[in-house]
């Protein structure tokens, strides 16, 4: 039977009456709809006929106990959020409810504001586990291949949209990590011509300058020393299909003259050779550098940069998108769980904050690993920060002081470490990764 109510419903499970009626009465005048049993098997009666947002049930009750009573609810009932009475102090009996589906636990005798909170957690998660799912997967990850439903994501899906009806050249911007490449894979494959050719990756950092032209061009036979047959260059292999020219900025500056020719005449000769050769290629180019920046300093062509910018796209780092962490952490739990075999894992409510409140240098990349990491370490099937890197377990939300200067923002951050280190110098040199001296004279 759906539920009617305009509220959240709550089942609560105690087996003292009273406890029941004094919750029931809090969650009540706080606009809750709430459901009341005093045993595991009446409590089961109710599931069975009513849909339950949350359920808040005691450690120990005669007959089955409330550990017996959220395996039931985890195995029969993935969505309810579960908070966990126990009146005995115990450490283990909550460590046993987490590991059983938990989302909280509260020790007895408890505040009428520590039961809200408890409450409001579990409800904001009720929310993120009822994200349609419909909306992630078919709108990013099974139309593109990218998991992300914040704004600024919703905008780059509008531009690829728009960007695989053409063979505009495309400028693919962003920091290391955010997803470049998925992006110009996502172009190439929703292109209705060129998607059944070739999309050639080329990491332009990873070739030697001295290889750069034969690489890109090709070469014949006799060119140059070591050259003993003919070759075709990455221009020629993706014919029809998709160049994609990875962090572009690595360019050698002697070749960024050739390289605008190619993309202004759409054709090439290779090393060796006088005959020139029509090529029909779609060029797509990324980088995470300021281009402009670079033409300002000469090592970067203008004419090039200008030719590149046709179409730029760029993605934002992972720390302004939002609740789009937990999704992608969630992503990558799945995903890792069924590789390993394990079950998927649940997220502490410190997993969750502190994964909202890292910086992320290495954005989506990191984040990946990070979860993997965390998955192949802990035997358990919950994923929680004490298993995070030191610098995420103290970090200093990013986003706070954006006015100060970068001078007055490296002194506060290292205020703030020693602070959540409570004053622990050695632990706060290991986070920081400088040496006593330089702490000393930041502290000074």
């Amino acid at each position: 039977m759906p539920n009617q109510y305009d509220k959240e419903v709550i089942l609560v499970v105690d087996d003292n009456i009273i406890t029941c009626e004094v919750i029931q009465r809090n969650l009540e005048i706080s606009g809750f709809h709430v459901f009341t049993a005093h045993s595991v098997n009446d409590a089961i009666q109710i599931l069975s006929r009513q849909e339950i947002d949350l359920l808040i049930t005691d450690y120990k009750m005669p007959k089955h106990s409330g550990l017996e009573l959220i395996k039931y609810v985890r195995d029969h009932f993935q969505d309810i959020c579960i908070i966990m009475l126990t009146g005995y102090g115990s450490i283990n009996s909550a460590v046993a409810a987490m590991k059983e589906g938990a989302d909280e636990y509260i020790t007895k005798p408890f505040t009428d504001k520590e039961l809200l909170d408890a409450v409001g957690i579990c409800i904001q998660k009720q929310k993120e586990k009822r994200i349609d799912p419909a909306l992630i997967y078919d709108e990013t990850w099974a139309r593109f291949g990218i998991v992300g439903q914040c704004q600024n994501m919703l905008e780059v899906y509008s531009k690829i949209e728009k960007t695989c009806k053409n063979d505009a050249i495309v400028l693919i911007t962003g920091e290391n990590g955010t997803g470049k490449e998925l992006v110009a894979r996502a172009i190439h494959y929703h292109h209705k011509a060129r998607s059944i050719y070739p999309f050639i990756p080329i990491n332009c950092p990873g070739i030697p300058a001295t290889l750069f032209e034969s690489e890109l061009f090709g070469h014949v036979k006799g060119a140059f020393t070591g050259a003993v047959q003919h070759r075709k260059g990455f221009f020629q292999a993706a014919e029809k299909g998709c160049l994609f020219l990875d962090e572009i900025s690595e360019l050698p500056f002697e070749l960024q003259a050739k390289m605008l020719r190619v993309l202004q005449e759409k054709e090439i000769s290779r090393i060796g050779e006088t005959l020139v050769k029509k090529i029909d290629v779609r060029i797509i180019a990324a980088t995470n550098k300021n281009l402009e920046d670079l033409v300002e300093k000469g090592v970067f062509r203008q004419d090039l940069f200008f030719r590149l910018n046709v179409i730029n796209i760029d993605i934002p780092p992972l720390r302004d998108r939002g609740n789009d962490i937990i999704l992608l952490a969630k992503h990558f739990a799945l995903k890792y769980a069924k590789e390993l075999g394990k079950t998927e894992p649940a997220f502490t409510d410190k997993a969750i904050s502190a994964l909202k409140e890292y910086f992320w240098p290495g954005n989506v990349r990191e984040l990946e690993n990070l979860i993997h990491r965390s998955l192949i370490m802990n035997d358990e099937d919950i994923i929680d920060s004490v298993n995070f890197p030191d610098i995420m377990k103290f970090n200093v939300p990013y986003n706070q002081h954006l006015n100060l200067s970068l001078e007055d923002m490296s002194k506060k951050y290292v205020r703030d470490i020693v602070e959540q280190t409570g004053g622990n110098k050695a632990k706060a040199l290991k986070i920081l990764k400088i040496d006593r001296k330089t702490l000393l004279k930041k502290l000074k």
